[in-house]
C-alpha cells in the first residue's frame, strides 16, 4: 500500500513537471512623446513649376501645301518679320496667274460694254431705239462692272494666297518647339513651330482640387507667391497669380495655375519651386509624420495617460503635410502627450514608460545655463594673455 502511494505521488510530480511554463511578463516599452500646446500652426505648400512665356503661339500656314524649307530650329531666337518656313509656291502661283487672266478678261469686257452703252445712249437720244433696249444695255453695263470687281477681288485673294506660302514671325521671340519637318504636306492651320514671345515670364504649376479655392483667394487678395529657381535656390522671386484653370486636367486631375513673375530675363523652361503659405489654423499643431497612423480608415495618434501609464488611440483630423511634419487641426487638447516614436508596436491599454527627458515634467527640468556672449568670453582670455 505504501508502495502504491509512492508511485502515485511520483506520477503526479512527473505530470506536473511536463506542463508549459508561464510566459514571462512583457517588458514595459519606452516611448518618446511630445506635449500638445495650444498655439496655432500653419503650413507651407510647395509645388514644382516651370518658367514659361506670358504669350506662346503655335504658328502655321494659312494655306496648305508641301513644306520645302524651315530655316529655324529649336531654341533659335528670331526677330519680327523673319522667315520661319516656306511652302512649295508653284500651285499658288498658277492660281495667281489664272486670277490675273480672269481680271484682264473682265476689264476688257467692261471696256467694251461701256463703249456700247455710250453709243446706244446717243441712239436713244436721237430716237432710233426704244427705252426697253436702253434699259437692257444699262443692265449689261452694271453686270460687266460687277464682274470686273469680282475678278479684282479674286486676283487680290489669290495674290495673298501666294504670299501665305512664306511663314514669318509676327513678333520677336524664341522657338520652343518644332512640329513639322521639310517634306511634309501640311494643311492650313497645322502648327509648324511654337514661338514664345519676348516679354514677361510666368511660372506654371498644378495644384490639387482641394487647394484651388486657396489659390483663387490669393489671386483675389493679390497676395504674392514665393518662387525659387532650382538653379538658384538662394534667390527668392515674387509672383502673383493671374489665371487658374476652370477645369481639371483629364489625366492628372489637377488645376493649372499661371503666376506672373514680372521679369523678362529668366530663361524659358527652368524648373522652379512655388511656395504657398497656408494661413494658421486656430489650435492646430504640428506633429512628426511618424506619430500618425491609420486605424479603421481614420488618422489617429497614441495619447499617453499619466494616471495609468498606458496609451490609448485617439482619432485626429489632419489638415495637411509639410515635409516630415503633419498639421493636426482637431482631436487633441492642450497638455496631452502624444507618442512620436514606436507607434506601430503599441496596442490599446498597453503600459509604457516615458523615455529620457520626457519622464521629467517640463516645470521640473533644470534650466540651461545662460551662454555668455562670444565677446565677453573672449575678454578674460585676452586679459590673461596680456598679463
Amino acid at each position: 500500500m505504501r508502495a502504491l502511494s509512492f508511485l502515485l505521488s511520483a506520477a503526479l510530480v512527473v505530470l506536473g513537471g511536463c506542463g508549459k511554463p508561464e510566459p514571462p511578463p512583457e517588458p514595459v516599452r519606452s516611448v518618446r512623446t511630445i506635449e500638445v500646446g495650444g498655439e496655432s500652426a500653419g503650413l507651407v505648400l510647395e509645388y514644382a513649376g516651370e518658367v514659361r512665356a506670358h504669350t506662346e503661339s503655335r504658328l502655321g500656314f494659312r494655306v496648305g501645301g508641301k513644306l520645302v524649307e524651315r530655316p529655324v530650329g529649336l531654341g533659335d531666337r528670331v526677330r519680327a518679320g523673319q522667315v520661319l518656313a516656306r511652302l512649295d509656291p508653284q500651285d499658288l502661283r498658277l492660281g495667281q496667274d489664272a486670277a490675273q487672266a480672269a481680271l484682264a478678261a473682265a476689264r476688257a469686257n467692261l471696256e467694251q460694254t461701256e463703249a456700247d452703252f455710250k453709243r446706244f445712249r446717243e441712239l436713244r437720244e436721237q430716237g432710233f431705239i426704244s427705252s426697253a433696249e436702253m434699259e437692257r444695255r444699262e443692265t449689261a453695263l452694271r453686270s460687266a462692272q460687277a464682274q470686273h470687281r469680282q475678278a479684282m477681288a479674286q486676283a487680290q485673294a489669290q495674290g495673298n494666297q501666294a504670299e501665305y506660302s512664306v511663314l514669318r514671325a509676327d513678333v520677336a521671340g524664341v522657338v520652343t518647339a518644332v512640329d513639322s519637318e521639310p517634306g511634309m504636306v501640311v494643311a492650313a492651320g497645322t502648327p509648324v513651330v511654337r514661338l514664345a514671345h519676348d516679354g514677361p515670364r510666368e511660372v506654371w504649376f498644378s495644384v490639387p482640387e482641394d487647394k484651388v479655392e486657396l489659390v483663387r483667394r490669393l489671386r483675389s487678395d493679390n497676395v504674392p507667391l514665393e518662387v525659387r529657381l532650382w538653379s538658384d535656390r538662394e534667390r527668392a522671386l515674387q509672383a502673383r497669380v493671374e489665371e487658374v484653370a476652370a477645369a481639371a486636367d483629364p489625366a492628372t486631375r489637377t488645376y493649372l495655375v499661371k503666376a506672373n513673375l514680372g521679369r523678362t530675363d529668366l530663361p524659358l523652361g527652368q524648373t522652379a519651386s512655388v511656395r504657398i503659405a497656408v494661413p494658421a489654423a486656430a489650435r492646430a499643431i504640428k506633429l512628426p509624420l511618424a506619430a500618425v497612423f491609420e486605424q479603421q480608415g481614420r488618422s489617429a495618434v497614441w495619447v499617453y495617460e499619466p494616471a495609468t501609464s498606458t496609451v490609448r488611440a485617439t482619432p485626429v483630423q489632419v489638415a495637411g503635410a509639410e515635409g516630415n511634419m503633419v498639421l493636426v487641426s482637431g482631436g487633441l487638447q492642450p497638455g496631452q502627450r502624444v507618442v512620436v516614436a514606436g507607434v506601430h508596436t503599441l496596442s490599446p491599454g498597453q503600459k509604457v514608460k516615458l523615455w529620457g527627458a520626457d519622464s521629467v515634467p517640463a516645470s521640473q527640468r533644470p534650466a540651461a545655463p545662460p551662454t555668455a556672449p562670444a565677446s565677453a568670453a573672449a575678454a578674460p582670455a585676452q586679459r590673461a594673455s596680456g598679463q
